[in-house]
C-alpha cells in the first residue's frame, strides 16, 4: 500500500516547524529531509524517524517499526505526529546528530 499524498502533506505540514524541510518521492514512498539530511520516511501512511541516541532519549521508548522489507529498524513517530512541537523537536535533535551527505562527484565530460 502506497502513501496517500494527502497523509504526506500533513506531515509535512505537521513539520514544518523543524526547519528547512523538504521531500522527495523514493521507490514510491517518501523520504523527509531536514537541512538536507534524511530523517525520516513515510511509508505505507506511517511516519518512520531515523534512530538516534538524541532521538532516543527524547521520545523515552519508543516504538520501532520497520518502513519497507529488510530494512533496519526506525522509530515509529505515530504517536507524536500530531503534536507538531514534539515532532519539530524530533527531527531538528535527529538532523542534529547525523552526518553531512556525502558531496556526489562530479560527472566526467565525454571527450
Amino acid at each position: 500500500m502506497a502513501t496517500d499524498q494527502d497523509f504526506l502533506e500533513y506531515v509535512v505540514e505537521q513539520a514544518e516547524g523543524a526547519g528547512m524541510l523538504s521531500h522527495r518521492r523514493m521507490f514510491g514512498e517518501y523520504a523527509l529531509y531536514l537541512d538536507g539530511k534524511v530523517v525520516a520516511l513515510v511509508c505505507d501512511n506511517q511516519l518512520f524517524v531515523k534512530p538516534t541516541e538524541a532521538g532516543r532519549r527524547f521520545l523515552g521508548e519508543p516504538r520501532e517499526g520497520f518502513p519497507y522489507p529488510g530494512a533496519k529498524p526506525w522509530f515509529q513517530a505515530d504517536e507524536v505526529l500530531d503534536d507538531a512541537e514534539t515532532l519539530a523537536e524530533l527531527l531538528r535533535l535527529t538532523a542534529r546528530e547525523l552526518p553531512l551527505p556525502k558531496p556526489k562527484p562530479k560527472k566526467k565530460k565525454k571527450p
